[in-house]
């Protein structure tokens, strides 16, 4: 039996990403904030919420880790649906996989922003019989 969980950004940050606080330049926003574009998320709400980063921060990249993913014998497939808005012409975005006990992040998707200034919708799949973190 499958199960899904949907993460949003308006009360806390799920318990996704347990460490954002400890992240320089990941902040919660939305489109009213007054931090320039997007000026609402992908629905087109402008008080819904969501991160965002940008170089401006003081540095030229962060990482966002998520809360570790536990496979069960049965389940070890997980689909991340996810929107994302590049607004820089030179920036990359990256979703990494690393497994327990490994050490390494494996890059496992990426986009350089072909597409500027509009949200993109993208789905991953991770099949890992493993402990993992995206």
């Amino acid at each position: 039996d499958s199960s899904s969980e949907k993460w949003d950004f308006e009360t806390d940050l799920c318990q996704t990403f347990p460490e954002l606080n400890l992240k320089p330049g990941w902040i919660r926003r939305n489109g009213r904030s007054g931090l320039g574009p997007p000026y609402s998320d992908h629905t087109g709400n402008d008080t819904a919420y969501f991160l965002s980063w940008t170089s401006e921060m003081g540095s030229s990249s962060a990482t966002l880790r998520s809360h570790a993913f536990l496979p069960t014998e049965n389940e070890h497939i997980c689909q991340i649906e996810f929107y994302y808005w590049i607004g820089q012409i030179n920036a990359t975005l990256m979703v990494g996989l690393r497994e327990h006990p490994e050490n390494t992040i494996k890059n496992i998707w990426q986009d350089s922003g072909k597409r500027q200034n509009q949200w993109i919708a993208n789905m991953i799949t991770i099949n890992s019989t493993e402990k993992y973190e995206v």
